[in-house]
């Protein structure tokens, strides 16, 4: 009898806690649900850059994008003059479109935008294919400070291994031998 009781009481504990973790789902949920809602709401560029390619179309989104929002005046750019064509064609609907979805849009005005070129990060492949220490790129040298092999890569930009290099930078934290 004592064992049936604690093993329902571990089950009721295992369904509360399940209980639990699935309201915080659906309180994170809902909240995510209440900021969209305050965004469109408020007029905030930032919930119309959410609903840009649903509202504006794949090949719109893709090149048209929403610049600025104020007092219900919408300004789109437009990277090329064709897409600003589309978009001057496209503007009534685009306009019952973005007030159908609950932005309080009263005017759509339409500029050539040229976005500033972003800075492409270099990948790891091309980073690591000249890193320093490849052994295999650059081949193995002896380094002046200390006569031990190195890479010959990480001879030619500090003249020394890397381990010596180290040293150099950082003189209280010698490795003693």
């Amino acid at each position: 009898m004592v064992l049936l009781h604690i093993s329902s009481a571990n089950l009721l504990d295992k369904k509360l806690n399940a209980d639990s973790s699935s309201n915080h789902a659906k309180a994170l949920s809902s909240c995510i649900d209440e900021l969209k809602i305050n965004w469109q709401k408020k007029g905030n560029i930032a919930g119309l850059w959410h609903d840009w390619p649903t509202l504006a179309g794949h090949q719109l989104a893709k090149n048209c994008a929403p610049i600025s929002l104020r007092k219900g005046i919408l300004v789109i750019g437009a990277s090329h003059p064709q897409w600003r064509q589309a978009l001057l064609y496209n503007r009534t609907q685009l306009l019952a479109n973005l007030k159908a979805a609950g932005h309080n849009i009263k005017e759509i005005r339409i500029h050539q935008h040229h976005p500033a070129p972003t800075n492409k990060k270099e990948t790891e492949e091309n980073i690591w294919a000249r890193h320093p220490s490849r052994t295999d790129i650059h081949g193995v040298s002896t380094c002046l400070a200390c006569n031990s092999p190195a890479p010959a890569g990480e001879i030619s930009r500090w003249k020394m291994c890397s381990f010596c290099r180290r040293k150099k930078l950082n003189p209280q934290n010698q490795i003693s031998s």
